[in-house]
C-alpha cells in the first residue's frame, strides 16, 4: 500500500513539473513571438516616428530582462539598428553601450568589437571624429585577433569613410584597397563590395578624376542587379545621385539634373533615407540653379536646410546655406546671400571642417566685397594648409608606390638569388654527401683492416701461449716419468726391502726383533721422506702450469728492460686466479700492456714506468703509470694506439681510463670484469 502512494506521489510531481514547464514555454513563445511582432513594427516605415519609437521601446523592454548570451545581443543589437534607422540617437547610444557592457562582461569579443563599430558610427554621424575612429580602432584590433574577415573589412571600410569626410584622402584609399584585398577572398559580400566602389567613385571625384569616380560609381551600380541586397537601404538612390553629383562637377547640368530626378523617385526613400532624400533634393535644386530654373526654387533649397536641421547634419546645413547664398546673391538678394553666408562660416568653423569652411570662405568673398580682402587671407592661409597636406600625403603615395615597385624587384632578385642558393645547396650537399659516404667507407675499411691484423696478432699471441703450453707439457710429461722412476726405482724397491724384513722378525727371537724393527721403521720414515719430497716437486710443476701467462708477460717485460733506458717496476697481486681468466682475456690484456708500453717508449720520455696488476672484488684491475712530460687528453683522445686499448677493453667487457696532464705523467687503468668467487665454487 505504501508503494502505490509514493507512485501516485511520484506522478502528482511528474505531471504539475510538466504542467508549470507548459507554462513556462508558453510564456517564453509568447514574449518570443511579441519581441518579434514588436521589432517588425519598429521598422515599419509607414508608422510615425512616435509609434516606432514606442514598439521599439516595448521589444527593448523584453530584451533587457533576458539572459545575458549570444541570442540577448543579437536582439539589442536589432533594436539599435532601428533606432538608428529613424535617427534616436539618444537611445541608439544607450543601447550600444549596453550591449558593450554586456559583451565585455561575458567576454564576447565578437559582440564587443560590434558594439564598438557601432559607436563609431554614432560619432561619425555626429561629427565627433575622434571618438568614431578610435571606436573603429578598437573593433578593428579585436577583429583582427580573432581573424573575422568580414568585418574587419567592414571596419576598415568605415575607417576610409571616416578618414575621407577628414579631407584624409590618401589613407582613405589605402584603408579602401585593403578591404578590397580582403573581400575578394570571400563570398556573398556585395553590400561591402557596393561600399568601396561607391567611396572609391567619391573619392575620386574629390581629386578631380571624374572618369575613374564614375567608372567605381557604375560599377556599384552594377553590383545592385544583385537581388541580395535589400532595396530598403535605397542604395541605388545613392549611386544616382553620386553619378549625378560627378555630372554635376563636370557642369553636365542637365545630365545631373536627370539622375537626381531618377534618384528621388526611388520608392519610400524620404522614410528610410532622410539623409539621402536632402542630399539629392539639394542637389537637385542645385542644378536647376545652375540651369537657370526657377521651378520649385528656393523652396527646394529650404525643404533640404530645414530636414538637415532638424536632424542635425550641420555639414548638410553648411552647404544648404552656401547654396542658397549663391542663389540669393545670383537674384541680386546681397542682404539674405551675405547672411547665409555668414552663419555657413560660422558653423563651418564650428565643426572645424576645412573644406567646409574653404567653400564658405569662398562664397562670402563673391557676397561681401568690402570684406573680401579679410575672407581671401584667411581663405588662402587655410588652402595653403590644405594643400601642403595633400602634397604630403600625395608625396607620401609615390613614395609608397615606390618602395612597392623596389621591393617587387628585390623580391624577384631575392627569388633568383635564393634559387641559385637553392642550387648551390643542392650540389654541396650531394658533393658532401658522396664525400661522407667516401669517408665512412674509408673508415669502415680501415677498421675492418684493423680487425683482420688484430686477430692475425691475437692468433699469434695464441699460437706462442699454445707453443709455451706444449713446451710445458712436454715438461710435465718427463717430470711424471723421472717421478714414476724413482717411485719405481727407488722408492717401490726399498719399500719391498722392507717389507720382506719384516716378514722375516717373525722368526728371530724377540730381543733381536725390536732392534731390527727399529731399524726398519727408520728406514719406512725415509722412504716417507722421498714421497713428500716428490709430491713437493709435482705442486711446484702445478704453479709453473697455472702461471704461464705470467711468464708470457714477464717475457714481455724482460725485452722491455733490456730494449729501452726506463725502469720498469711490475707487480702482481698473488691473490689473482689466473685460471679462472679466459684466454680472450689474456690475449686482449697482453695486446693492451704491449701498446702501452709502446705509448711509453715512444712519448712519456719517463724515467720509471709501472706495471701492477690487482685483484679487486669482481674485477681485475691493471694499472700502467709513468713519470714522464704527459699530454692533453682531450687533444689527443682519437690517437689510433688509445682508440686500440679502448676497443680492446670494451671486447673484455671492461673499461679503459686514460688521466694524464702536461709534467705530471700518464695513468691507464684498465678494469674487467671477472666472478672468481662464483667461478671458483663452480670449480
Amino acid at each position: 500500500m505504501k508503494n502505490n502512494y509514493l507512485i501516485l506521489f511520484l506522478l502528482c510531481i511528474v505531471f504539475f513539473g510538466c504542467t508549470k514547464k507548459n507554462k513556462s514555454d508558453k510564456n517564453v513563445n509568447l514574449s518570443e513571438d511579441s519581441l518579434a511582432t514588436y521589432l517588425s513594427l519598429a521598422n515599419d516605415i509607414n508608422l510615425p516616428f512616435n509609434y516606432k519609437q514606442g514598439y521599439n521601446k516595448k521589444a527593448f523592454a523584453i530584451v533587457i530582462n533576458q539572459k545575458n548570451d549570444s541570442l540577448n545581443k543579437v536582439n539589442l543589437f536589432k533594436i539599435a539598428n532601428r533606432y538608428y534607422n529613424m535617427s534616436d540617437w539618444v537611445s541608439y547610444l544607450e543601447t550600444t553601450e549596453l550591449i558593450l557592457d554586456r559583451s565585455r562582461s561575458s567576454r564576447d569579443s565578437l559582440n564587443m568589437a560590434k558594439a564598438y563599430s557601432y559607436l563609431g558610427d554614432y560619432y561619425t554621424v555626429h561629427a565627433v571624429t575622434d571618438s568614431a575612429f578610435l571606436n573603429y580602432f578598437r573593433a578593428e584590433k579585436v577583429y583582427l585577433k580573432i581573424n573575422d574577415h568580414y568585418n574587419l573589412a567592414k571596419t576598415f571600410l568605415s575607417k576610409a569613410t571616416l578618414q575621407y569626410n577628414e579631407g584624409d584622402y590618401f589613407e582613405s584609399e589605402i584603408n579602401i584597397f585593403k578591404a578590397l584585398r580582403i573581400l575578394k577572398q570571400q563570398k556573398n559580400v556585395n553590400d561591402l563590395l557596393y561600399d568601396c566602389n561607391n567611396l572609391l567613385g567619391i573619392l575620386y571625384n574629390e581629386r578631380e578624376e571624374y572618369r575613374k569616380a564614375l567608372e567605381f560609381h557604375q560599377n556599384a551600380l552594377r553590383i545592385l542587379a544583385d537581388k541580395s541586397i535589400p532595396a530598403d537601404f535605397q542604395l541605388k538612390a545613392t549611386s544616382l545621385n553620386n553619378i549625378g553629383f560627378v555630372n554635376l562637377r563636370m557642369r553636365n547640368y542637365s545630365k545631373a539634373k536627370v539622375y537626381f530626378i531618377k534618384g528621388l523617385e526611388e520608392k519610400n526613400l524620404f522614410r528610410e533615407n532622410t539623409i539621402l532624400y536632402t542630399i539629392i533634393l539639394d542637389n537637385l535644386a542645385y542644378s536647376k540653379f545652375k540651369l537657370q530654373e526657377s521651378e520649385g526654387l528656393p523652396g527646394q533649397f529650404f525643404k533640404a536646410l530645414k530636414i538637415r536641421d532638424s536632424i542635425g547634419l550641420k555639414s548638410g546645413v553648411v552647404l544648404s546655406k552656401i547654396h542658397l547664398s549663391e542663389y540669393y546673391a545670383f537674384n541680386k538678394d546681397t542682404f539674405r546671400a551675405i547672411q547665409y553666408s555668414k552663419q555657413a562660416l560660422v558653423l563651418s568653423r564650428s565643426l572645424k571642417k576645412i573644406r567646409d569652411i574653404l567653400e564658405a570662405l569662398k562664397q562670402i568673398e563673391v557676397v561681401d566685397p568690402k570684406n573680401a580682402s579679410v575672407y581671401t587671407k584667411e581663405y588662402i592661409r587655410l588652402n595653403d594648409r590644405m594643400l601642403k597636406a595633400e602634397r604630403k600625403m600625395g608625396e607620401k603615395f609615390s613614395r609608397i608606390e615606390y618602395e612597392t615597385n623596389e621591393i617587387k624587384d628585390q623580391n624577384s632578385n631575392l627569388q633568383e638569388k635564393i634559387k641559385t642558393l637553392v642550387y648551390v645547396f643542392s650540389i654541396c650537399t650531394l658533393i658532401g654527401l658522396v664525400f661522407y659516404v667516401y669517408k665512412t667507407q674509408k673508415a669502415k675499411n680501415r677498421e675492418l683492416l684493423f680487425k683482420q691484423q688484430q686477430q692475425i696478432a691475437n692468433e699469434d699471441i695464441y699460437n706462442l701461449m699454445i707453443s709455451q703450453q706444449n713446451d710445458i707439457e712436454m715438461t710435465r710429461i718427463k717430470e711424471k716419468k723421472k717421478v714414476a722412476q724413482e717411485l719405481h726405482d727407488g722408492v717401490l724397491g726399498r719399500m719391498f726391502g722392507v717389507r720382506i724384513s719384516l716378514d722375516s722378525l717373525d722368526k728371530i727371537e724377540e730381543a733381536d726383533a725390536c732392534l731390527k724393527r727399529k731399524k726398519y721403521l727408520a728406514e719406512l720414515k725415509n722412504i716417507e721422506e722421498d714421497i713428500r719430497e716428490i709430491s713437493h716437486d709435482l705442486n711446484r710443476e702445478k704453479s709453473e702450469l697455472i702461471n704461464n701467462f705470467v711468464l708470457i708477460l714477464n717475457k714481455l717485460f724482460e725485452n722491455q728492460q733490456q730494449t729501452y733506458p726506463s725502469k720498469l717496476v711490475t707487480a702482481f697481486d698473488s691473490q689473482i686466479k689466473w685460471e679462472l681468466v679466459s684466454n680472450a682475456v689474456k690475449i686482449n690484456l697482453y695486446r693492451i700492456i704491449q701498446e702501452a708500453l709502446q705509448n711509453c717508449n715512444k712519448y712519456a720520455q719517463a724515467e720509471t714506468i709501472t706495471v701492477e696488476f690487482k685483484s679487486e672484488i669482481n674485477h681485475l684491475a691493471v694499472a700502467v703509470f709513468d713519470d714522464g712530460i704527459g699530454f692533453n687528453v682531450k687533444r689527443t683522445k682519437n690517437g689510433i694506439g688509445l682508440h686500440n686499448i679502448e676497443y680492446r677493453a670494451a671486447e673484455c667487457k671492461g673499461t679503459a681510463t686514460i688521466k694524464s696532464a702536461k709534467g705530471e705523467g700518464t695513468l691507464l687503468l684498465v678494469k674487467i670484469p671477472i666472478d672468481q668467487k662464483i667461478n671458483l665454487q663452480k670449480k
